[in-house]
């Protein structure tokens, strides 16, 4: 919980277990307390603070007001509910869980859940009945019960996730591997790409077209008009990931879309091409142009480039501009090759940054 701009956040999956443990007290008849202590996955506790518990008409509520820490997740703020009933025709610990109003359904296969059911992880399931069972063992509830979750305007969130590409409707998916958020985490963006890709693999395809982002994915698919659209990945910064993640999945073709500055990040070895971690040694692009043939005064200002953006804008005003492009991607497509195991074909769109292509391999 370090400092101001790296705040831990709680998962939607600890919101859930939180709010089912606290609506199970409140069924119970117990004093909710504002704050409820839940089991995390790897073993460890975390308390989460309650905002509301009630109880009426035979169930019991209690709700969760999610905080993502610093991290940019689109369900910060969310109202995250669960709905407890007892089932008395079932005399015994059983926890039963569904997904409520917010709550996604998913509808294509591939993904860790089945086809029909709600959109909770495997994980926040187990979560979500351990927390509840702790809470009727601590009070002596011995009868079965239903634990319902819903998110306030869950269906409107999700059209900013990337739930309906994966066949996930009306709502949100209640996720955490880990129970907690690690700003702008990495494991999260890793799961998005690896169900992403397990839901093209799921429905036969054996090509898949991957691209580091919104802008780069649009472009591509201009290209690709015969791919649908759960055969797109955005893979972001996750370049070596996301080719040993497509190549274990044995597509046979990968198309990657990049604009120049990522592509030169590829070409030049970067596992992960986030601006943080990684550098572009223009001293390295330096060589490359004088390899292409492009003028020593020229190449050296390239080496003296402030951005990719500003070498790119040097190289216009070389003839060999078109060959230190296809150098560059020629470099990425043998890493990616490399990343991939050898086994896809690897076929590259590059684009400037106005999104004119300049660069197609294969």
């Amino acid at each position: 919980m370090a400092g101001s701009g790296n705040r831990i956040g709680t998962s939607t999956g600890s919101c859930s277990a939180a709010a089912a443990k606290a609506a199970l007290l409140s069924l119970t008849g117990q004093e909710v307390p504002h704050s409820v202590d839940i089991p995390l996955p790897g073993g460890e506790r975390l308390a989460v603070a309650v905002d509301r518990a009630g109880y009426g008409h035979e169930e019991a509520f209690a709700e969760v007001v999610k905080d993502a820490g610093s991290d940019p997740d689109v369900t910060h703020g969310a109202r995250i509910r669960a709905r407890t009933q007892a089932l008395p025709q079932e005399e015994r610990e059983v926890v039963e869980l569904r997904g409520g109003s917010g709550v996604g359904k998913v509808t294509q296969p591939g993904l860790p859940v089945e086809m029909g059911e709600a959109a909770i992880n495997p994980q926040p399931r187990r979560q979500i009945r351990e927390a509840v069972l702790e809470a009727m063992q601590a009070t002596g509830f011995h009868t079965a019960v239903l634990v319902t979750i819903e998110v306030d305007r869950g269906d409107e969130l999700a059209k900013k996730t990337m739930n309906p590409r994966l066949g996930i409707v009306e709502g949100v998916s209640i996720l955490g591997t880990r129970g907690t958020v690690v700003p702008y985490s990495r494991e999260s963006y890793r799961e998005t790409i690896r169900m992403g890709l397990d839901v093209a693999s799921s429905q036969g395809l054996r090509e898949i077209a991957l691209s580091t982002g919104g802008r780069s994915e649009r472009l591509l698919a201009g290209y690709l008009p015969h791919m649908p659209e759960h055969g797109f990945v955005q893979i972001a910064d996750f370049f070596s990931f996301s080719l040993q993640q497509a190549a274990a999945r044995n597509f046979s073709r990968i198309y990657l879309s990049a604009f120049w500055g990522k592509l030169i990040k590829m070409a030049q070895g970067h596992s992960y091409t986030h601006a943080k971690a990684s550098r572009i040694d223009f001293s390295l692009l330096a060589d490359w142009c004088l390899q292409a043939g492009v003028d020593a005064p020229l190449a050296g200002e390239v080496e003296q480039a402030n951005t990719a953006r500003h070498a790119l804008q040097i190289l216009e005003r070389s003839p060999c501009r078109d060959r230190v492009v296809a150098e560059a991607g020629r470099r990425a497509r043998q890493q990616a090759g490399e990343f991939a195991g050898g086994r896809p074909e690897i076929v590259y769109y590059v684009f400037d940054f106005d999104g004119e292509l300049v660069y197609r391999s294969g």
